[in-house]
């Protein structure tokens, strides 16, 4: 069934642990991960646009500035799929209301990208299905297939590679210093570990596992250093992707929402419950 328009969740990730296994000849790193959805991120809303034309609109929260309206993601996915179907020329008009922090390790510009194809798909009814999406996704980040896909999966190769999984409830507290980390200093790094053994799921509940990026990041990144230091005071904590996010898990919200009241001024944070798969209703492409 035709829309004229759709308002959709980006939502935000966690990588639950990070091993950099390996460095493949083209200069990207082989990993495991085990990524971690949140009932958290960031609203986007999608409407037919006239004569061909993709415009983006998007509204910050406090201190969340920064989103390029020219050179990011979600056009760069629009326009992929809109260079599919030259002869219809579609247009779009996308509203981004902005929550994700950008440079956190939370997924934010692959999250609103994957969401871009997935909407602008059913929108335009170009019929394509979720492994032609993720072709088309893999191209513009390596996270981007596990948005498109919507569930929570233990992840290998350069991230693409998805196995979904099912995890027990959790709440999670994120906390964001203020700076973004750079994906390419931390990977580019000549003290990063790149190669961590391969576990296994079982070996991950069992606890051993961590962040391969962690300690790069503490010595580049103080404040980074110092919110970990900060969170630790009161549960394990760890750093989330190659970002400046860190997060500690809980068993309800009530226990989250109580380390949260206790944020210096200095950090932002919220609290999001972990969720195995994100149910939205998208007309059928």
């Amino acid at each position: 069934m035709a829309t004229d328009s759709l308002k959709l969740l980006a939502p935000a990730k966690l990588n639950l642990f990070l091993h950099i296994t390996g460095r493949r000849a083209d200069g990207y790193h082989e990993l495991q991960t085990l990524f971690q959805l949140l009932e958290y991120g960031d609203t986007m809303e999608f409407a037919h646009a006239e004569d061909g034309v993709l415009a983006l609109h998007v509204q910050s929260m406090a201190g969340n500035t920064g989103v390029p309206l020219d050179n990011n993601l979600i056009l760069q996915a629009a326009q992929r799929l809109k260079s599919l179907y030259p002869q219809r020329d579609p247009g779009a008009s996308i509203s981004l209301h902005k929550r994700i922090p950008l440079g956190a390790g939370l997924g934010g510009g692959s999250s609103n990208a994957a969401l871009t194809l997935l909407a602008l798909n059913a929108l335009w009814q170009l019929h394509l299905s979720v492994e032609q999406l993720c072709e088309i996704g893999v191209k513009l980040g390596a996270d981007v297939p596990v948005f498109i896909r919507g569930r929570s999966a233990w992840a290998e190769g350069i991230g693409e590679r998805l196995q979904p999984v099912e995890l027990a409830e959790s709440w999670y507290l994120v906390i964001t210093p203020e700076c973004a980390v750079s994906t390419a200093q931390i990977f580019s790094d000549e003290q990063l570990t790149r190669n961590s053994p391969a576990i296994t799921i079982a070996d991950f509940l069992a606890g051993g596992a961590r962040n391969d990026c962690e300690s790069v990041t503490r010595t580049l990144y103080p404040a980074v250093d110092a919110a970990l230091d900060w969170l630790a005071q009161f549960t394990d904590t760890r750093m989330t992707g190659t970002g400046s996010s860190i997060f500690a898990s809980f068993p309800d919200k009530e226990s989250a929402d109580t380390i949260l009241a206790k944020l210096p001024v200095h950090l932002s944070g919220f609290v999001a419950k972990g969720i195995n798969s994100l149910e939205q209703e998208l007309p059928a492409a």
